[in-house]
């Protein structure tokens, strides 16, 4: 599930990308935003209807084996434990990965995927994660799920064919695999037994989020100019082509924010913001931002614009 940190996130990149194109139709962009939102729920249904193909590749990896001319004792014996992994045949099995995967249209099943998939399973099983787990002498359903999450943790997530795959299947997942790849992760630690095959997945958000990033980005785009003017009377001693365009954006989301949600904390959206510039700006922006906006914050705070509701959401 999405929390509100990748939320404002893909509001910040949808009014980046609104703003640069000089688009001024508001409904187009909350459309786009919405479409950016929802992709990224495609891109967590690739990575979790793959594993399939990896049991199904070890099993015809053994059947040819079986069909060598000169056949060795391995060959004749293969080691079933990858293929009777218990937890890879509950993903197979789940109900709801099944229904997200028809629903989305999103699967495994053309020449490319395939291709795709056999070079990232020819990969990691011949790397020490696999090799070890196929010479555990033990077996259980916790140690398959073990082996499921460290695989796709340390080379799932990695591989360099993977993740080009996935850039060139939509501008949308640029920056969004990491963040999804989590999601994946705790989903797959979220299954506890063989008989989890009716547990559910995560949704892509919850129900009030929606009304949250619309109204977010509608006031973001609305008030930009008088959100601008805040800014610059308290950036006097820069230049306005000095400060970064996406410093700009931020703090103008972040006085958004602090101005239209009653309920949330300005320490809250303060810290956010902050924490965005850190991977989405200049180095030197965090400590920038957060002396402007704290600021800002206390004077319209002063000023009542700025207004909070409820029980500990003074700050």
């Amino acid at each position: 599930m999405l929390n509100r940190r990748h939320l404002r996130i893909k509001v910040l990149q949808t009014l980046y990308a609104f703003t640069q194109s000089n688009n001024t139709n508001l409904v187009a962009g909350e459309k786009e935003l919405l479409h950016g939102v929802e992709k990224m729920y495609d891109l967590y249904i690739y990575y979790l209807t793959m594993f399939d193909s990896f049991t199904h590749f070890a099993e015809l990896k053994i059947e040819e084996a079986k069909r060598k001319i000169f056949t060795s004792e391995e060959d004749l014996n293969p080691n079933l434990k990858f293929v009777n992994n218990r937890f890879l045949a509950l993903l197979k099995d789940n109900k709801a990965i099944k229904d997200a995967s028809l629903k989305t249209k999103i699967n495994w099943s053309g020449d490319v995927e395939q291709d795709v998939l056999t070079k990232l399973f020819n990969d990691f099983t011949k790397n020490d994660i696999y090799k070890d787990y196929m010479n555990q002498e033990t077996s259980s359903f916790e140690e398959d799920k073990k082996f499921v999450v460290k695989l796709f943790k340390k080379e799932i997530c990695n591989f360099e064919l993977l993740l080009h795959f996935f850039e060139e299947k939509s501008v949308y997942w640029q920056d969004d695999i990491d963040l999804v790849c989590s999601m994946v992760i705790k989903t797959l630690k979220s299954f506890k037994s063989p008989e989890d095959i009716h547990a559910p997945i995560l949704p892509l958000y919850k129900d009030d989020e929606e009304s949250f990033i619309k109204e977010l980005f509608r006031k973001g785009l609305n008030n930009l100019e008088d959100n601008y003017s805040i800014i610059s009377k308290y950036t006097k001693n820069w230049e306005s082509d000095r400060i970064a365009l996406m410093d700009r954006l931020l703090m103008n989301l972040a006085i958004t924010e602090a101005k239209a949600f009653e309920y949330i904390p300005t320490k809250v959206t303060l810290n956010e913001y902050i924490e965005i510039s850190k991977f989405y700006s200049t180095p030197k922006s965090n400590t920038f931002i957060n002396g402007v906006l704290d600021k800002i914050f206390n004077d319209l705070k002063q000023e009542g614009v700025i207004k909070k509701v409820g029980r500990g959401l003074l700050n």
